[in-house]
């Protein structure tokens, strides 16, 4: 058979039964009229076939099954992961469909199976999810029928949604720039990797530019940039460090997540300095500690809630191609003032 993909009627064929009986026996809906045998004679020439029901086949407005799979990698054990995954659930449940949601923790043994296994259930789409923005492989599996990505971009372009992560960092800058922050303005959290490689990060990459671009356009430029090995606490701690030992310290920094940021403010309170009186602080993201720390982290948000929800929207509408970008917005809060 080559790699043609199998149809009902070849495992009809096979079975020596009709195609409705084939069907009727697949789908659980004969009742005893056909023997045991026959039965056994169907789903072993569905197996030696290969076959699966045709998802894409089928159009999403038929609603034969009303679920969407939910399949990600690290997405429902993440603090974020709430929002991208109650955004899908409202709207799903707004369109009379329930969601389906695995979670693979990187394992692909496991991520082939529950995918198989959501085939199976005849689902009308499948969201691919990723926690960290970034591109990602999509299992041929899901190649056949109707697939957003979410969080994520492909290399076959399949539709997907992102967060708008250049805009992010233009008004990450412009927040400082509009308290009168000009020539002392630092950013912590370079790192080669998050910048350069698209299946570590498409955020970073977007951010920096968005930062370099809004002060481009105000006429100055990055006072001082710290590398991290990556945006944890004790990171933003060490880089903070290192820009206080310089003479001209900075009268803000960009924090290129929150987690950096809660370290940047634990090392500006062993220096005996005040955030904002002495170094005002931005960053991103919006994790919910921002709102914890004193004083509150001013933060652009990523839009989980929004994407989870435009995610399931452009599934079932069918169009979608290319991606589909959410705005970030500002949540201000106390961490930035005029500079001293």
């Amino acid at each position: 058979m080559g790699h043609k993909r199998a149809t009902l009627a070849d495992v009809a064929r096979r079975a020596g039964l009709s195609k409705t009986a084939a069907s009727m026996v697949l789908n659980g809906r004969e009742g005893t009229r056909l023997s045991a045998e026959a039965h056994q004679r169907v789903f072993a020439a569905a197996e030696e076939l290969g076959y699966r029901p045709n998802v894409a086949a089928r159009s999403l407005r038929t609603r034969k099954t009303a679920t969407i799979a939910f399949v990600s990698d690290i997405v429902a054990t993440t603090r974020f992961a709430g929002d991208l995954i109650r955004g899908a659930l409202d709207a799903a449940r707004e369109h009379d469909h329930v969601l389906l949601i695995a979670e693979t923790q990187g394992d692909v043994a496991f991520e082939q199976y529950a995918i198989d296994a959501m085939l199976d259930r005849q689902v009308d789409g499948v969201i691919y999810a990723a926690m960290a923005t970034r591109r990602l492989t999509v299992p041929p599996a899901l190649l056949a029928g109707p697939v957003v990505l979410l969080n994520a971009t492909s290399p076959e372009g399949l539709p997907c949604v992102l967060p708008d992560d250049e805009r992010a960092g233009r008004t990450a800058a412009g927040a400082l720039l509009d308290k009168g922050h000009r020539d002392r303005i630092a950013i912590i959290g370079r790192n080669r990797l998050k910048e350069t490689d698209p299946e570590v990060s498409l955020a970073a990459g977007a951010r920096l530019r968005g930062i370099h671009d809004a002060l481009d356009e105000a006429g100055t430029s990055v006072h001082r940039e710290v590398s991290c090995p990556d945006w944890l606490p004790e990171h933003g701690y060490a880089a903070m460090r290192t820009l206080l030992r310089r003479p001209d310290r900075p009268t803000a920094v960009v924090c290129m997540n929150d987690r950096l940021a809660f370290g940047a403010y634990q090392a500006l309170a062993d220096a005996g300095l005040s955030v904002p009186q002495d170094v005002s602080v931005v960053s991103f993201d919006d994790d919910p500690i921002a709102a914890w720390l004193r004083p509150g982290l001013s933060t652009v948000a990523l839009p989980h809630e929004t994407m989870g929800r435009r995610a399931v929207e452009l599934l079932l509408d069918g169009r979608a191609a290319g991606p589909t970008v959410v705005p970030m917005s500002l949540r201000r809060r106390r961490s930035i003032a005029s500079p001293a």
